[in-house]
């Protein structure tokens, strides 16, 4: 039988799986995190019929004389550019803006995608549409993440409550003004906390004295509380003179611990006394009532950010991203998952944003990078291949015919 016919046969084999990997690239256009893949050929192996020679003393060198016997598929590669975003306003859909691929559990083996569409399941467990777990870090109880530590699942636990804290400093500061008279006062309020989280109503009550001296009350909830110092003096300048810390006792809440806090009048804006309108107020305290998680948001640098009835925000833990050295050798294990391989490179695993790992875009999915002009111009291609080496097989057969018609 002619080379030629077994050439034109390599040639179909090897368009029928370019149209293959053009297929699926085309069927996967609207697939949130899919890369789209391409193939490259190479001249099969090659019959030599004559070797090459060196010049001699009688005549020049010669080239060899050498017949391919059709093509192969060298290679179908992944093209891993960045894929268009579109916004889907979910607050667990997260995209990659950058280089990196979320790692994903099955059991005990690792995966890797660019698909970031998420959602909690019953038990508050981070997963892929199919169930695979997301990998990160838990944040401890104060809300630390610990980015060395070996990554583990991602769970939201929707019981998740920040624990009350009693009120330990009150902040107080402003101007007891200097135009009021002996006896008069000024007054202000804030709400602090015993240790079960229970709110109570302290009123400061400072009263004039005589000049550049004041007498300081407390009140809780209407109950007299008794202070370590119940005056405070000024300078001719306005400045606080006496101690710039108070504190405050004498009241046990039911079922609590006694209260006990520092007034502190020296704080971030200290306790003045000048001329003109008073400003006495409270700036800042400390503690809190019990929170309950209420809703959570995603940052760029994967963090999982809960928001708690009381107020109070509080990292619960962190979107883990992989990277490799040649992220064409990972192999594709459908349902848009990776694996990595000898060619892949180990996974280096760490927080959006260092190393060469892309930022996050909460509400956003990447969407497949395949360009449709190009994959209908190597469909054209493909098939016009695969047309032209039909007729290769064509054309042998014809030669065949014509030299079994020679004897009649």
């Amino acid at each position: 039988m002619m080379r030629s016919m077994f050439a034109g046969i390599s040639g179909l084999r090897s368009h029928q799986t370019m149209m293959d990997v053009v297929g699926n690239n085309i069927a996967n256009v609207n697939t949130a995190g899919y890369k789209a893949s391409m193939v490259t050929f190479q001249e099969a192996l090659t019959q030599q019929l004559r070797g090459a020679s060196g010049s001699g003393a009688d005549r020049g060198g010669i080239n060899p004389l050498q017949i391919g016997l059709g093509t192969q598929v060298a290679s179908i590669d992944g093209i891993f550019t960045q894929g268009a975003s579109q916004v889907t306003g979910r607050a667990t859909d997260l995209a990659i803006q950058g280089d990196g691929f979320f790692i994903v559990s099955k059991g005990a083996e690792q995966l890797y995608t660019r698909a970031g569409s998420f959602n909690f399941d019953e038990v508050g467990n981070l997963v892929s549409p199919l169930g695979l777990r997301v990998m990160g870090w838990m944040a401890d109880a104060s809300g630390a993440i610990d980015a060395n530590a070996p990554i583990e699942q991602l769970q939201l636990p929707l019981s998740q409550v920040i624990d009350p804290q009693p009120t330990s400093t009150v902040d107080i500061g402003g101007n007891l003004s200097a135009s009021l008279a002996v006896g008069e006062f000024s007054t202000t309020s804030i709400t602090i906390y015993d240790s079960l989280g229970e709110a109570h109503e302290l009123q400061a009550i400072f009263t004039k004295t005589a000049d550049n001296t004041w007498s300081v009350a407390a009140e809780i909830d209407g109950a007299a509380a008794t202070l370590s110092s119940t005056t405070i003096t000024f300078g001719s300048d306005g400045a606080l003179t006496s101690a710039g810390s108070i504190t405050v006792g004498g009241i046990t809440p039911p079922g609590a611990d006694p209260l006990s806090f520092d007034l502190a009048l020296d704080g971030s804006s200290p306790m003045v006394q000048f001329g003109g309108p008073g400003s006495a107020e409270a700036w800042a305290k400390d503690g809190n009532a019990i929170g309950f998680l209420r809703e959570f948001g995603i940052s760029n640098d994967g963090s999982i950010i809960g928001s708690f009835s009381n107020g109070w925000t509080k990292v619960l833990g962190r979107v883990a991203l992989a990277t490799f050295n040649n992220p064409a050798g990972l192999e594709r294990n459908g349902e848009s998952v990776f694996s990595d391989s000898v060619n892949s490179g180990e996974a280096l695993v760490g927080e959006a944003g260092t190393g060469n790992r892309g930022l996050l875009a909460a509400g956003t999915l990447e969407m497949s990078n395949v360009d449709l002009a190009q994959e209908f111009t190597n469909l054209i291609i493909a098939q016009r291949g695969f047309q032209a080496n039909s007729r290769i097989i064509t054309a042998s057969d014809e030669v065949l015919a014509d030299l079994v018609n020679m004897k009649r």
